[in-house]
Parts: C-alpha cells; sequence; structure tokens
C-alpha cells in the first residue's frame, strides 16, 4: 500500500517537510541541494520556491531524510522504485565538486529540447528563462515585477552583466543526444508544492474522489483508504452527498472501522444508508472486505446497539424495494442475517424481519413469529404474497420481466418509467417491441420526463450504443462485472432499429446532458484538443488496473516519439513458490491472420524488428526479475505487420493475486542504436500493475498502420495448463479483431462530452485542431455563440467541427491558445498538457502532464467531467 506522502504527491504534487532543522556547526547543504534538484529534474519535476527554501532550512541529515523521501516517492509513481538508484547514494556528504556544473548543463540542455517549462514562482509556462549563474528557471515577468537582484529560489547572487543564462552551442550540442547529457530529462517539468496541512490536503484530495459519479478505480480505491486514515476525526468535512453508493459504503465502512471516528459516523447511518445493499457494503467494509461485494469476506460480529441502529435502518425501508435488495444478494445477506438477529426482535423491526422471512422461506404457521409475519405482510400485499405456508416476492424486477415478454410494449415502458435507470439501460428492448418506423409519441413524452432522474453513466453508455443501432450490427462485446476485466463476444442478432428512432432517441439524450450541464458554473472561454474525439468516456473503472496514466478502456492514442517501444514486465515471486511469467508479443496482418511472434520460444523476428531479452523462468525476492521485448516501429511495419499485441502470461498458471510485486508497461526510446538493459524511469510513458485472480492479460494492441495503439486492459480466461502464445493464438485473435471492430463506433467520446461541456458552459470556444501530417501546422478553430443561438444549435457546430467562425494556421497553436486563455476564466480540455495560460482561473482535464499542470487551474479527471452531469 502506498504511504500518504505518495499518494498526495500524486494527485496534488504536494511535499510536506517535517525533518528537524540545522544543528549549531553543520556544514552548509547548498550543494546538497542542487544534488536533489538534479535528482528530481532527472525524473521531470522541479521545486517550487517555498519547498526549496524550506528544504533549505534542513541540516544534512534532515535534508538526506527528506530528499532520500522524496526521491522514493517519485519513484514510486513511476515504477523505478525497484531498480532505480539515486545519482548520490550519501548526500549531501557524497556529492562530488561538479555537481553545478552538471546541474547547469542538464537544464540547459533541457530548454534547448523543450523550451516552454513552468516558472518556479508563478507556474506559468511562458518567457522562462534559467538565472545566472545558477540555472533556477524563472519567468521575466516574475524577475522584471519585482526588480529582482537576486535569483528569488535560491537568494543567490546573479550576474550583473545579465541575469539569465543562454543557452550556447554546447547545450545544443549536448541537447542533440538521444537524451541529453547524461541522458538527462527531455519534457515539461512538474513542479512541486511546499505544503503543511496534511489533514486539509487529505480533504481535498479525498472530496474530488468522493464527488465521482463512476465507480472507483482500484487505484482510486487504496488511495481513498489513506486519505480516510488521515482526514479530521469530526467529520464536519464529509460531504451531504456521496454518489456512488459503492464510494460512499467504503468511506462509511472505513470510519466505522476507526475508533476515533465510530461515534461521529454511526449518527450518520440512518440518513447515509438508504437501500438494504447499502447495509451489505458497509458490512462487507466493516468487515475488511471491499464494498463491490465480488469477493465478500468473513462477516464480522457487530456490538449490540451499532446492530439494533443498521436493522432499524433495513425496517424504515420501502418493503417493496427491501424485499427486492434482499433477493439480490441471497447468500450474503444470509450470512448478514447470522450476525443482524432480524427475528430476535420482530416486533420492533416487524418490516425487517419480513424480508428475512422472504429470503429463507419461513414457514409462517403455527408460530407467533409466523403470526406477526402475516400481519406485516397483510400489511404490504405490493411486496410480498402468500404462496401456502410460505411468503414469496412480488418484486419490480418480476413486473418488468414479465411486462417485457408480454409483447405489450405500452405496459412495459408504464413499468419502466417507475426506474428511469432501467428505462435508459432496457430502452433499446422497449423500441424493438415498438418495431415503429418512428419514435412514438408516447416513448418520447415517458423520456422527456424521466430522463432527468437517470443517472450519467448509464445516461452517456446508452447514448454510444443508441446511436448506430440503425445499422445491421456484427458482433457483441460484453465486459461481465468482476474484480478483472473479462470479454465476452457473440453474434448481434437484433433486429436494426430505424434510423428516425435513433436519431429522435439521442437527440432527447444530448438535450437532457446539455440541460444539465447548463446548471454548472460557467467560464469565459473554453479550449478543445481535437484529439479527445479517440478517447472514450469511463466506464466500469472499478476493474480497470492501476496505471501511471489512467486511459479509460477503449481509447485510442498516438504511439509515443520514438523510434523504438519497449515493452517491460517485472514481477517478484512470493517465498516457497516458483513463478514464471512471460512477456510475449503476438504480429497480425490486416486481416488479422497470425504473421509472427516474439517470445520465450522465439527471441528475434524479422531480423530484429522484436527482440526479447530473454525468458526468466522465476523471480525470487528481493530484486525478483524483468523481461523486456523492444519493437522498431517503422521494421515491423516494413515487414508486412500490421498489428502487434503484447500479452502477459503467467506460464505455471500462478494467478497474478498471490504475487507481492507485479507490473509491466512501456517506455518510448528515441532510437534504434544505443540501447541497454537499464530501467530508464525518464522513458516510461505508461506503467501498470498486474493484479487479479488472472494469469493472463492483454494490455493494449498496436496498430503500426496509424502509428497509435489501442487500450484494452483486458483479461482472457485461463484453463489448468501452461499458458503460451501457441496454446491462446485463436483466442488472442479474436480478441484483437473484435475489440478493434467494438471500440471503433458506438461509444461516447470525450470529445462529445468536453464538447458539450463547453457549448452549455460558455460563449465562445476554441478548438485545437490537430492535422494528420506531423509536417503541416496545426489549426485554431473558433466558434462564438450567435445571438439567438441556443446550446443545442451552438453545440452541435462545435462537435460536429462545422465551419468555425475565425480559422487560424500556426506551429505554435497550443502557445496561441494558452495566449488566448491568459487571465480569463477557463474551461480546457486536452490530451497533452501543453496549453498553459498565464493567470487564468478554471479547470482542466489532460490525458498527459505538460505545462498546464503548473497553472493553477483545478485538474479534472475524466471521471469528473461525467460527474458534473450529476
Amino acid at each position: 500500500m502506498p504511504e500518504l506522502s505518495t499518494v498526495l504527491l500524486r494527485r496534488l504534487h504536494t511535499v510536506y517537510v517535517d525533518q528537524a532543522g540545522p544543528r549549531p556547526g553543520d556544514p552548509p547543504t547548498a550543494a546538497g541541494l542542487t544534488a536533489l534538484e538534479a535528482e528530481l529534474l532527472d525524473r521531470g519535476h522541479a521545486l517550487t520556491a517555498p519547498l526549496r527554501a524550506a528544504l533549505a532550512w534542513l541540516g544534512p541529515t534532515g535534508l538526506a531524510q527528506a530528499g532520500t523521501q522524496l526521491v522514493r516517492d517519485v519513484d514510486t509513481l513511476l515504477g523505478s522504485d525497484r531498480t532505480h538508484m539515486p545519482l548520490f547514494r550519501s548526500f549531501p556528504a557524497s556529492v562530488p565538486d561538479g555537481i553545478p556544473r552538471l546541474w547547469l548543463d542538464r537544464v540547459r540542455a533541457l530548454l534547448a529540447q523543450w523550451p516552454h517549462q513552468p516558472c518556479a514562482l508563478c507556474a506559468a509556462d511562458g518567457g522562462v528563462r534559467p538565472v545566472a549563474p545558477c540555472a533556477h528557471l524563472v519567468c521575466r515577468g516574475c524577475w522584471e515585477a519585482a526588480g529582482r537582484t537576486a535569483c528569488p529560489v535560491c537568494k543567490g547572487h546573479v550576474d550583473p552583466a545579465d541575469p539569465f543564462l543562454h543557452p550556447g552551442p554546447e547545450s545544443a550540442a549536448a541537447a542533440d543526444g538521444p537524451d541529453g547529457p547524461d541522458g538527462g530529462y527531455a519534457g515539461p517539468l512538474r513542479l512541486l508544492s511546499f505544503a503543511a496541512d496534511r489533514a486539509a490536503d487529505c480533504v481535498t484530495a479525498l472530496g474530488k474522489l468522493l464527488a465521482r459519479r463512476t465507480p472507483l478505480s482500484p487505484q482510486d480505491t487504496e488511495e481513498a483508504r489513506i486519505l480516510l486514515a488521515h482526514t479530521p476525526a469530526d467529520l464536519g468535512w464529509l460531504p451531504d452527498d456521496i454518489p456512488v453508493r459503492g464510494t460512499k459504503a467504503l468511506v462509511l465502512g472505513t470510519l466505522l472501522r476507526e475508533r476515533r471516528t465510530r461515534e461521529a459516523v454511526r449518527a450518520l447511518l440512518p440518513a447515509r444508508l438508504t437501500t438494504a445493499t447499502d447495509v451489505l457494503r458497509l458490512l462487507a467494509v466493516w468487515s475488511g472486505g471491499e464494498a463491490d461485494l465480488l469477493a465478500p469476506p468473513r462477516l464480522r460480529s457487530l456490538p449490540r446497539a451499532l446492530r439494533r441502529e443498521l436493522l432499524a435502518v433495513l425496517d424504515a425501508l420501502d418493503p417493496a424495494l427491501l424485499v427486492e435488495d434482499v433477493l439480490r444478494h441471497p447468500d450474503l445477506f444470509k450470512r448478514a442475517a447470522e450476525i443482524l438477529h432480524p427475528f430476535e426482535q420482530h416486533a420492533r423491526h416487524p418490516r425487517a424481519a419480513l424480508a428475512f422471512a422472504v429470503l429463507r422461506s419461513t414457514r409462517v404457521t403455527g408460530t407467533a413469529l409466523g403470526a406477526a409475519l402475516l400481519a406485516t405482510a397483510a400489511a404490504h400485499p405490493d411486496a410480498v404474497r402468500l404462496d401456502g405456508d410460505r411468503l414469496r416476492a412480488a418484486t419490480w424486477k418480476g413486473r418488468a420481466e414479465e411486462a417485457l415478454r408480454g409483447g405489450d410494449p405500452d405496459r412495459a415502458l408504464a413499468v419502466l418509467a417507475e426506474r428511469p435507470g432501467e428505462l435508459v439501460r432496457r430502452l433499446d428492448h422497449l423500441l424493438r417491441l415498438y418495431a415503429a418506423e418512428a419514435l412514438p409519441p408516447q416513448v418520447a413524452a415517458v423520456l422527456r420526463q424521466r430522463l432527468e432522474k437517470a443517472g450519467p453513466g448509464p445516461l452517456l453508455s446508452a447514448l454510444g450504443r443508441l446511436r448506430i443501432r440503425h445499422l445491421p450490427g456484427s458482433k457483441r462485446v460484453f465486459f461481465p462485472r468482476g474484480q478483472v476485466a473479462h470479454s465476452f463476444t457473440r453474434d448481434d442478432d437484433r433486429a436494426p432499429l430505424a434510423e428516425a428512432v435513433t436519431a429522435s432517441v439521442c437527440e432527447l439524450f444530448e438535450a437532457e446532458v446539455l440541460r444539465r450541464l447548463a446548471c454548472a458554473p460557467p467560464y469565459d472561454l473554453a479550449v478543445l484538443d481535437s484529439r479527445l474525439a479517440h478517447l472514450h468516456v469511463p466506464s466500469a473503472e472499478r476493474a480497470a488496473a492501476k496505471a501511471l496514466v489512467t486511459v479509460p478502456k477503449g481509447s485510442f492514442q498516438a504511439l509515443p516519439d520514438g523510434e523504438v517501444l519497449r515493452m517491460f514486465l517485472h514481477w517478484m515471486e512470493p517465498p516457497k513458490k516458483r513463478v514464471d511469467l512471460d512477456l510475449s508479443v503476438v504480429l497480425f496482418d490486416a486481416q488479422w491472420n497470425y504473421a509472427g511472434l516474439c517470445d520465450y520460444t522465439n527471441l528475434v523476428y524479422g531480423g530484429r524488428a522484436v527482440v526479447h531479452s530473454g525468458d526468466l523462468v522465476s523471480a525470487p525476492a528481493p530484486h525478483g526479475a524483468s523481461e523486456y521485448v523492444d519493437i522498431d516501429l517503422d521494421a515491423l511495419a516494413d515487414a508486412g505487420v500490421r498489428f502487434a499485441m503484447p500479452v502477459v502470461f503467467s506460464y505455471n498458471n500462478i494467478p497474478f493475486e498471490l504475487l507481492p510485486d507485479a507490473f509491466a508497461g512501456f517506455m518510448a526510446l528515441p532510437g534504434r542504436s544505443g540501447r541497454t538493459s537499464r530501467y530508464d524511469p525518464r522513458t516510461v510513458r505508461q506503467r501498470y500493475d498486474l493484479v487479479g485472480n488472472s494469469r493472463i492479460h492483454v494490455p493494449l494492441l498496436v496498430d503500426l498502420e496509424r502509428r497509435g495503439f489501442l487500450w484494452t486492459d483486458v483479461h482472457l480466461p485461463d484453463d489448468e495448463g501452461y499458458h503460451s502464445v501457441a496454446a491462446h493464438g485463436e483466442d488472442l485473435a479474436r480478441v484483437g479483431r473484435d475489440l478493434f471492430q467494438y471500440f471503433s463506433t458506438g461509444r461516447t467520446t470525450l470529445w462529445e462530452l468536453a464538447g458539450w461541456h463547453a457549448a452549455a458552459r460558455c460563449p465562445e470556444v476554441t478548438v485545437v485542431r490537430r492535422t494528420p501530417r506531423p509536417s503541416d501546422p496545426d489549426e485554431l478553430w473558433t466558434y462564438r455563440r450567435r445571438t439567438q443561438e441556443d446550446t443545442a444549435a451552438f453545440a452541435a457546430r462545435v462537435v460536429g467541427l462545422h465551419p468555425p467562425d475565425s480559422l487560424l494556421r500556426s506551429a505554435g497553436a497550443d502557445a496561441l491558445a494558452g495566449t488566448a486563455a491568459s487571465g480569463r476564466s477557463v474551461f480546457l480540455a486536452l490530451v497533452d498538457g501543453e496549453v498553459a495560460p498565464a493567470g487564468a482561473s478554471g479547470s482542466v482535464y489532460r490525458l498527459l502532464p505538460g505545462p498546464v499542470d503548473g497553472c493553477g487551474l483545478e485538474q479534472l479527471a475524466a471521471g469528473d467531467l461525467v460527474t458534473a452531469l450529476g
């Protein structure tokens, strides 16, 4: 489990300095601090002025402790903590005399390769220059506004002739190498800020997670537990509403386990637990399990007072909903009954006792309990019915299934209208019953009335699928709920819907989305990246892999710059158990015909177009084992290969969940020559954990023709045997073909969602339109809401990329967009965080880090864009 410092560093980019200060007679630490800055620059991070001042105050011992912890935390984020050793093992004592020169060379090379970097004072990207001679990065605006005579970061003297360094020929030459001098970092820096109030920062980071309207991923769940352990005990920070029930149970159950918060959270339970499943999820978390109920733990006993409180919660629910909820998880509720004892106080909690009597098929004749149950059942005929001497459920689900099977669409519509979420999920089935050429007016009327109560997840998912339901289907892909994502495929034998029907339904759905977003806080300007069209709205995040870059399943991204894509795998086996993981790459042509492989049986493919590092059959502690596969992208494409599929196999059938440490990912290596076996954190572009009861994982599919990859994050079913490409070749080809087809259409994209945000909340929208060829300049398309133009029409122009109100071609489109947004209230939605407005306020979603991270804007995840629809 990560430490709190790592969690806050990842989410808020904050660092805390708690070490002891200097003692009399301690040597200076200036060289050690410069060495630490060089270490961090090597990893793509830089210190802000307040943080550097806090570290400079420390003595040698405190600086060594703080610096070691900070480097360790950064390495943990990048996955390099297992193999990467610090540049100087015991700084500041062992820092060589040449460290200032090393630092200076690296800063110069960094700016020569990537001149747009954030200012260490104002965090804005623009006009950043290295101060002479210390080379700290400061923008001219901050320098000139204060009339500086010393470096504002380190307070050192500056060159009176010229306060800024100028990259010379030697730094430019150094930057011509693959990674700069000594393999220096090349890319936008992430600024690390000094912070002092951990509890307040925990509340801030936790608040964003609790506001999500999609289930938390395993990584978010793990970090939420850590944050909860460091929040104030009075619970005044707890939001009034936590939209996702699993997240709510995680919070309440975790706080209930803590003695310091137990009494405070007990007072909240009657108002917060609104369904029987909420109670069951709470019991699972209380017992040390997960709120998703996929692998429920053995339930812990409850204190008598808490047991009565939970029975009172169940008893206060609508009996019809209570009975239905209990039957939804029959085995788990039978185990819950063993600790709740619902019949012990049946007179005090009659409706709770009734629900458990239905669950247990309890006889209701000849006993005092039976007579009481019959009396309660008579008062609630909509919930139960008498069948002989036992009580049976009369559930809404049964009525809905009966109505859908009965062939009476109007009756089915009336039943489904009672639950808007189910109406949206089953709308395709309902529309097939009507089999109309136009949307029936009664359906349109119910949708206009009930869509406002539907959750944003079902709404966006149904919108994507219904958009293409007038087309003949070929395959349907299902991702069953589970700890890891499996996919199953079947032929789509459903009759297509009329195009007029799907168009009318989608128009109603989009109108509802725009109506909700129009209620959100407005902005002056929106800046959108057209490449968002390849990213999907997140769904099923609870089964997503814990990854360095959170990519929604099914999204297509451009491959990172570089000639070689290096896949990597690292694992460590548990004591007394040999574990053999294998990293393989399977190759297919454009028709998904098998073209070859590179694995432990074939280490080299196609004249070294793909090269395997060699097979390791065990990974004992403490170092574990690592395997690489290097893919020469151009050489492989020239060999006639279209698709490359990396796969991780557990050869001897040991599930990933039993390993103390296992992760994989890929690096982008700039050149074919000069490669070594070193794990270089600076080149890591994605890293994800291998978890769950799985032995075969397919993280992505590389499309060499389009120079991109599809993020799949899918696990294949396994059998009791040894696993290799030869054993699963047909399954791998099917998975690749079906997933590429499934994700190519019928999904709501982040481009659409961001465009709806922009049109509903901004009078002006700027689109950074990426051109297909890298040699062509990008374009800035600007849209302005016209007089009397409604939101739907404005959104149609923006999302559909209709001719803009103004167009500008420029090689520096990102910089121009940042200038246009400077000093304004902005909403940014980007793939690369390269648009960096100075002095702006507002919020930003970006997939990949960049200079925008230092602009002080509120950072949003993809799930946060969905949350606004609540």
